[in-house]
C-alpha cells in the first residue's frame, strides 16, 4: 500500500489516499520517496493549463532510496540514493546533444499520465486507474515507479530528503544562469521573482561572478533572503517604479534578465531595460496559453538583443545535479536555506504557505 496526494479536480485540494502500486517494468526502478518539493507546475497542470487526465498523482521534485530495480537496469541497485528528474527518451537528436529537456518526446513522456508503450499506469485505487509518470515520476507518494534513466545517483551522505527540488526548480533557476544565459564574470543581471527558481538563479549568478545581481520581488522576506544569498540590489515593485530603479543601477541597460513570473507586464519591463546584445531568459509559466508580449523588430535587430524560452535550465540532470551538489558542498549553493519541510499529509497547507510567502520552497516528507 502506498500513501499519496491525489489530484481529483482542477482548482481543488489534494486528497491523501491509500493507493496501490503496480508491478515494475524491466527498465524501471521502485523508489521510496523521502522528500518531494512542491512546484508551481504541479498546480497549474492540476488546474488544466494543459489537458492532463485526472485523477492523478503529481509531484516532480522527488528524492529517495531505490527499493528495487527491473531486470534491464544495470546502473542502479537497491539502497542507492537518487534524485528524480524529468523523463526523456535518451535517443533523439536533442538528447544526444545533451539537451534532454528539449527531447522530441518530452510532452508525451511527461504530460500523458501513463506509460506510452501500453497505456498502463503505475497507480490505481480499488480498480480505478490514477494517472502516473507525471514528469516521469509522480512523486507525491510514499513510493513510486520511474524509468531508471530519470534517476540521478547521489552521495548517500547528503540530506536526501532535501534534494528533490534539484530535479526541477533549483535546476531551472541555476541552469538558466549557468547554462542557458551563460552569464559572464563582471556582468549585470536582473532576476524577476524571488521564489525558489529566482533565488536559485541569484546563487548561480554569484557562482558565475556577476558583479551586479538585482532581485525584483514584492515580498520583503524574499528580498531579504535574496540579499542573504548574494543579490547586490533588491527592488520592491509594489512601492518603487521598477524601471526607474533599474536605470539608477544599470544606466546603460542590463547584460541579462531572467523572468520567473510569467507576467506579460513584468516581461515587457524586463525587455525595456535590457542593454545592447543583452539576453533575456523566460522560465515563468503564464496564466494562459494566449499570453503574449509586443516586440519591436527594428529595435531588437539594431540592439542585438536575444530572447529565449528555457526549459529546466537547459540542463542534463545526470551531469548538472552533481555539479550543483559540488557547489552545495563547497558552500556556494546553499539551497537548503530556502527549504521548509511539511508532512505529505499537509500538502494543502504547504501550498498555501508557499503562496503566502511564509516559506520559499515547501518540501513534503511522506
Amino acid at each position: 500500500m502506498v500513501i499519496a496526494a491525489v489530484a481529483r479536480k482542477p482548482h481543488s485540494d489534494f486528497s491523501i489516499e491509500d493507493i496501490q502500486l503496480g508491478p515494475l517494468r524491466p527498465d524501471e526502478i521502485r523508489v521510496k520517496i523521502l522528500g518531494v518539493g512542491v512546484c508551481h507546475t504541479d498546480l497549474v497542470i492540476r488546474d488544466q493549463f494543459i489537458p492532463y487526465p485526472l485523477p492523478a498523482v503529481m509531484g516532480h521534485e522527488g528524492a529517495g532510496v531505490v527499493e528495487a530495480v527491473g531486470i534491464d537496469v544495470v546502473n542502479l541497485v537497491p539502497g542507492d540514493h537518487v534524485v528524480l528528474g524529468f523523463a526523456h527518451c535518451g535517443t533523439c537528436p536533442r538528447c544526444h546533444r545533451g539537451l534532454p529537456s528539449y527531447c522530441l518526446s518530452f510532452g508525451a513522456l511527461n504530460y500523458v499520465g501513463k506509460r506510452l508503450d501500453d497505456g498502463s499506469t503505475a497507480f490505481s485505487k480499488d480498480g480505478e486507474e490514477l494517472s502516473s509518470h507525471f514528469f516521469g515520476q509522480s512523486s507525491f507518494a510514499s513510493t513510486t515507479i520511474v524509468a531508471a534513466r530519470n534517476a540521478v545517483k547521489v552521495d548517500a551522505g547528503l540530506p536526501i530528503a532535501l534534494l528533490g527540488p534539484l530535479g526541477c526548480g533549483f535546476q531551472t533557476g541555476a541552469g538558466s544562469v549557468m547554462r542557458s544565459l551563460a552569464c559572464t564574470p563582471g556582468s549585470s543581471i536582473a532576476i524577476f521573482g524571488g521564489g525558489p527558481v529566482g533565488l536559485a538563479a541569484v546563487m548561480a549568478a554569484v557562482i558565475r561572478g556577476c558583479s551586479t545581481i538585482i532581485l525584483v520581488d514584492p515580498l520583503a522576506s524574499r528580498r531579504n533572503t535574496g540579499r542573504d544569498v548574494g543579490a547586490t540590489h533588491v527592488i520592491d515593485p509594489a512601492s518603487t517604479d521598477t524601471g526607474e530603479a533599474l536605470r539608477a543601477i544599470a544606466a546603460e541597460g542590463l547584460d541579462y534578465v531572467l523572468d520567473t513570473t510569467g507576467n506579460e507586464q513584468v516581461v515587457q519591463t524586463a525587455l525595456a531595460h535590457l542593454g545592447n546584445h543583452g539576453a533575456m531568459g523566460l522560465v515563468g509559466i503564464p496564466k494562459t496559453g494566449e499570453a503574449a508580449i509586443s516586440v519591436n523588430l527594428a529595435s531588437l535587430l539594431v540592439s542585438g538583443q536575444r530572447i529565449m524560452g528555457i526549459i529546466e535550465g537547459d540542463s542534463d540532470p545526470q551531469t548538472f545535479i552533481p555539479e550543483l551538489l559540488g557547489h552545495f558542498k563547497a558552500g556556494r549553493f546553499p539551497f537548503d536555506r530556502l527549504i521548509t519541510t511539511f508532512p505529505l499529509a499537509e500538502i494543502n497547507e504547504a501550498i498555501a504557505a508557499q503562496a503566502r510567502g511564509d516559506c520559499v520552497k515547501a518540501v513534503l516528507i511522506p
